[in-house]
């Protein structure tokens, strides 16, 4: 049995959800979103719920079933009220903005980055934090993932683009040899 595809979903007031044949599509303030309905797992509404369940005990069947609901239910709160990725920059000289839908990043190369805001996300700027949101929870982390691969925080200083609340070891570099300790 999936603990995760027992639960049902609560679907909230301005969410509309259909269930075709292998697609399940759900609509609501910030966007619609459509699924494919993933093999052996049956998807239903009933009273203003959407249960997933198995149709039958197989190993894949039962991965299928968990992993379905997930997906249903990041698809009803992606619409109902969005996600949002957060990332920092840190290191001196670093930094973004906005230009018209362009993000243009100057994290210490010969010449700035710009990355192109994907369709259904929204980027702000805000100081040295640039937040990501939209309402497609896949596609908010990608974007987040794909900005920060622009310049992922380097273990000596750790100057870089982070997520926020990240923690990044630092190593240690190179110890300085003492006064008596260098060459003989």
């Amino acid at each position: 049995m999936s603990k995760v595809g027992k639960k049902p979903i609560m679907i909230p007031e301005g969410v509309n959800v259909k269930v075709d044949e292998s697609v399940l599509e759900v609509r609501g303030k910030e966007g619609n979103l459509s699924l494919k309905i993933l093999p052996d797992t049956i998807v239903e509404v009933k009273d203003n719920q959407l249960i997933v369940s198995a149709a039958n005990e197989e190993n894949q069947t039962r991965a299928n079933w968990g992993t379905m609901r997930a997906l249903a239910n990041n698809a009803v709160n992606g619409v109902s009220g969005g996600f949002v990725k957060e990332l920092e920059i840190q290191g001196v000289g670093y930094r973004a903005l906005m230009e018209g839908n362009t993000l243009v990043l100057n994290v210490g190369f010969s010449h700035p980055v710009k990355f192109p805001t994907p369709e259904g996300i929204k980027i702000a700027v805000e100081k040295s934090v640039i937040k990501i949101s939209g309402f497609d929870k896949g596609l908010v982390g990608e974007t987040a993932a794909k900005i920060r691969a622009v310049r992922k925080p380097e273990p000596y200083k750790g100057k870089g683009i982070r997520y926020k609340n990240e923690v990044v070891k630092i190593k240690a570099g190179k110890k300085v040899a003492g006064a008596t300790g260098g060459a003989a």
